[in-house]
Formats: C-alpha cells, sequence, structure tokens
C-alpha cells in the first residue's frame, strides 16, 4: 500500500503540519504500525451551499491522510443538520429545512473534490444509518451520557449560567455526531478546535459500543482577511473556493503580513522546508507581497487551473508591468467643469495625484510610463464623463479613476 513509501517518522511530520491537537499521539502511532488504511472520518453539515478556505483547512489535512493512502469518508450531515450544531453558539440554532439540506449538500462533493482524489473518497451521509434507527435506538444512545457531562461544554455551560435556554434536541448533537465513528468503525475523526467535545464524544461512545477508539485531531480556526476574527461570509472576511481568480488573487494578497506563515502553513501544499525557506527570505527583505503571490497563484491554480493562476492579476485589476498588485487600490472620482466635455490625461495625472506636476506628467508620457487598464497611452488621451480605468504613472503609482 501506499505507506509502506513512508517512513512512520514522515507520515507522522505531514499529519502534524497545521494540527492543533492529536488525541493521543501515542494511539495514533500505534495505529500507523498497523501498517494498514486507516479509516479517516470527517463530518460536514451543509448549513451554506459554499465553502471557504477557512474550511479548506481540515480537508486539506484529510488530503495528507489520502496521500499517505488512507481511506476518507466525507461524511456529509444531513441528518444531523436537522438538528443543528450547537458548538460555539449562545442560541439555539434553528435546524435546516430539507430542502435546504438538499440544495447545500449538492455543491459540496463538487467542491471538495478540488482537493480531494474523487476516486480514493467515499461521499457518505448519516441518514444512511439514522433513518432506520428506532426511538428504543436513540434511547439507548441518549443514556451512554450524563445530563451533568453535556454541561461541561463550555457553550452549555455559559448558557446555563445565565439562564439562556437549551433545547434537549441540542444534547443529542454530539451523541449522535460520535454515534457515526461507529456506523464508519472510524479510526481517526478530524474537527475543528470547536469541535473537541463532540470528536471526543465519538471517541468514548465507540469504547462503549465495543470499538476500538478513534484517534482524534483537531486543527486550528483560521483566521480571515482581517487577521482578527475567524474567516466567516458574515464577517466579510474569507476566500471562497469559488471566487473569480481576480477575486481570489487580490483577496489573498489583501491579507495582513502576519498571516503569512499560518495561511502557507495550513492552505499550501509545498514542503515545508519550501515554506521556511521562503519565509526567511521574507525576513531578510524579500517584498511580502511576492510571498503573498506564490501562494495565491498556487490557490487559484488549484481551485481553477494553471491558465487562471497565470492571468489573475490581470483580472484582479492589476495592470503592473511586473504583475504587482496594490494591496489597496486608490479610487479617485474626478469631476468635469461645465465647460469641459473631457480630461485629458496630464489634467488626469495631476487631479489624481499620479504626477507632481504638468511637467512630470508629460514627462511620463514621453517616456511612455503611463498605462491606462494595461495599454500604454499618449498626451492626446482623454476621459468623458461616466468611464472608470485603472491608470498606472510609472512603476508605483496607480488608482483606480472615475470621471462624474
Amino acid at each position: 500500500m501506499t505507506t509502506q513509501t513512508y517512513t512512520l517518522e514522515e507520515q507522522l511530520a505531514l499529519i502534524q503540519r497545521g494540527t492543533q491537537e492529536i488525541l493521543s499521539e501515542e494511539d495514533l502511532v500505534a495505529k500507523l504500525k498497523l501498517n494498514r488504511p486507516l479509516r479517516i472520518k470527517a463530518g460536514f453539515d451543509p448549513t451554506a451551499p459554499d465553502l471557504h478556505l477557512g474550511h479548506t483547512v481540515l480537508i486539506n489535512k484529510l488530503k495528507h491522510f489520502q496521500d499517505l493512502g488512507h481511506e476518507i469518508y466525507f461524511l456529509i450531515g444531513d441528518y444531523t443538520a436537522k438538528i443543528g450544531d450547537p458548538s460555539g453558539k449562545n442560541s439555539t440554532r434553528p435546524p435546516l429545512t430539507n430542502e435546504q439540506i438538499k440544495a447545500n449538500a449538492a455543491t459540496y462533493a463538487e467542491q471538495v473534490f478540488k482537493i480531494l482524489d474523487k476516486d480514493k473518497t467515499r461521499v457518505v451521509f448519516n441518514s444512511e444509518w439514522f433513518n432506520d434507527m428506532t426511538a428504543a435506538d436513540m434511547i439507548q444512545l441518549a443514556s451512554q451520557q450524563t445530563v451533568s457531562r453535556m454541561l461541561e461544554r463550555d457553550d452549555f455551560s455559559k448558557r446555563y449560567a445565565s439562564q439562556t435556554p437549551i433545547s434537549i434536541h441540542e444534547f443529542l448533537y454530539p451523541l449522535v455526531q460520535g454515534y457515526d465513528s461507529i456506523a464508519l468503525k472510524a479510526d481517526v475523526e478530524l474537527g475543528g478546535t470547536d469541535q473537541t467535545f463532540n470528536l471526543l464524544m465519538g471517541r468514548t461512545l465507540q469504547g462503549r459500543y465495543g470499538q476500538e477508539s478513534q484517534v482524534c485531531i483537531t486543527v486550528p480556526i483560521l483566521e480571515g482577511l482581517d487577521g482578527v476574527n475567524k474567516m466567516s461570509k458574515s464577517l466579510g472576511n474569507y476566500v471562497a473556493i469559488y471566487d473569480a481568480p481576480g477575486t481570489m488573487y487580490q483577496k489573498i494578497l489583501s491579507m495582513p503580513d502576519t498571516l503569512i506563515r499560518r495561511y502557507f502553513e495550513f492552505l499550501s501544499f509545498k514542503p515545508m522546508e519550501d515554506v521556511e525557506s521562503l519565509m526567511s527570505e521574507m525576513e531578510e527583505g524579500r517584498n511580502p507581497q511576492e510571498i503573498k503571490r506564490i501562494l495565491a497563484e498556487e490557490l487559484i491554480e488549484r481551485f481553477h487551473d494553471a491558465d487562471a493562476a497565470a492571468n489573475a492579476h490581470k483580472s484582479a485589476g492589476n495592470v503592473l508591468a511586473d504583475g504587482e498588485l496594490p494591496v489597496d487600490l486608490p479610487e479617485v472620482t474626478l469631476t468635469l467643469d461645465e465647460a469641459q466635455s473631457e480630461l485629458f490625461i496630464t489634467q488626469i495625472l495631476n487631479q489624481a495625484g499620479l504626477a507632481k506636476n504638468s511637467a512630470a506628467a508629460k514627462d511620463m508620457l514621453k517616456r511612455n510610463a503611463v498605462k491606462v487598464d494595461g495599454e500604454e497611452v499618449n498626451a492626446g488621451f482623454s476621459l468623458s464623463s461616466g468611464q472608470t480605468v485603472v491608470i498606472q504613472a510609472g512603476k508605483k503609482a496607480y488608482a483606480k479613476v472615475t470621471v462624474g
């Protein structure tokens, strides 16, 4: 099998990359020593139709296991979505309708196969076993845990202390997720750090149902482009898998420099030796924007294709000859006087602050150093009301200019 080409140390190094916690590493080593494909499980409730880069941190870890020759079970929680995952919630989460679940689940597989090998991935739905579970079976499952144990969960304990309602069905969620591990006979389950309680529930229940307990691996919650809050569509700090190449390029280059190492560690498939080399180059003075561009092109190629990666800087509005995209493209609106029907390029350069004075503007035009939407222009170029263009003046001056 594939894992025979990797030493135990090499397997552990790849698995440990970007992980928060392994419970327990000793058990993981014991399972790896069995020299058989392990059953790796990760569950996703179809609460939204589109995935963003924050979701791919976990999927990337599945890819690592897949590259090592293990069996990947991508579990879509169409049954658990009807309950509503209470993890991290300060109020009861409304369950999804069957129509919402079907619509969202329909897009999941297509998106994850941008990362995972479709032929080596088993997509399963937990309704496959829960639809056949009787009320007696569910009562038996509920008997495996106490209310006091459930209240040890941070979100539940806070809600209980603040007298915020907790519905009985929310207590069932960790048990139901845990039972998924029993149904799949999982050797390893992956989840975000906010899922630790639920992952451990699966480990506990497996033991009580006579199975060997799974190893629980958590991955960090990825910060969004603001560098503070977790990546979230509702916060607007996200990069979606389905973002257009130019949009993805521009977003990644806009992230704070402080996130570069974390994004490379969690999102890139480059060996860590190469990542460390890039980080050293940046510390020695290499422009961080160049490092971000490397990551942007890798991700765009993964979710689109090589041509899209090569040309993303153009569709992002970048017109610099060397392909460098400004992080925050300045936007300027110029107004025509009543007597004017157009503005000539020398006037535009001056009014937009792209040239110090008329003489400097004329000099740049003579040197063919002024571009409008990527094309060189001469002194006869003008803009009329309603036009919007991206102007590059020299190597570093740029602006998105609108004539009102």
